[in-house]
């Protein structure tokens, strides 16, 4: 199993990156783990900012050079983790960003002229690892459920990924937050976890 980590957070400290380092503890002990990769999309420098004008089309970005190399990278992979905060109910603007620009049309999906797409990343599965600092409940209660729906149903759903995983963590900046405890959590589940 190849496994492609999505770091979406702008510096090194903290609790994001202590799940990131922990996420690659487990992926460097699970024996079904191949390889793995690691993109921190600020520390690449990643543009998340889409330019459609008359050189740059929207149906093109499935070829668009500048990222090729990060294609390459969701094609490589089988399990794709990502890493970030919720911010205002849903992931930052450089994870958005990212997926505006990665999970384009004839690369992640095909239109069919029907109401749904094919899916053209079927078989690869996602986890997706988030803190907050509000309760754990409150995207559930408050928002609807608004950053599942929009990352399951909206966007992996859409590309063909069918197998989900969700930490969503919240009240991660009180004191008894029980940090340890979902870092533990995580770690765990990579450690054993199969493709």
């Amino acid at each position: 199993m190849n496994v492609l980590i999505v770091f979406s957070y702008p510096n090194q400290e903290g609790l994001n990156y202590a799940f990131l380092q922990k996420v690659i503890k487990a992926c460097e002990e699970n024996p079904d783990v191949r390889s793995f990769q690691v993109l921190d999309l600020y520390q690449q420098g990643f543009d998340p900012v889409l330019v459609f004008n008359h050189q740059k089309k929207r149906r093109h970005m499935h070829k668009d050079l500048e990222l090729q190399s990060y294609r390459d990278q969701i094609v490589w992979a089988d399990k794709l983790v990502f890493i970030y905060p919720i911010w205002w109910g849903r992931p930052p603007a450089m994870l958005l960003g990212y997926i505006d620009q990665l999970f384009a049309s004839n690369f992640a999906y095909r239109d069919k002229g029907g109401l749904f797409p094919e899916g053209l990343l079927k078989g690869k599965s996602a986890v997706c690892v988030s803190t907050m600092k509000g309760p754990t409940y409150y995207p559930l209660i408050w928002l609807h459920n608004a950053h599942k729906t929009l990352m399951k149903r909206e966007l992996f759903r859409f590309v063909g990924i069918r197998n989900v995983k969700f930490f969503e963590f919240g009240n991660m900046e009180r004191e008894n937050g029980s940090q340890v405890k979902k870092l533990q959590k995580v770690y765990y589940y990579l450690r054993r976890i199969h493709h």
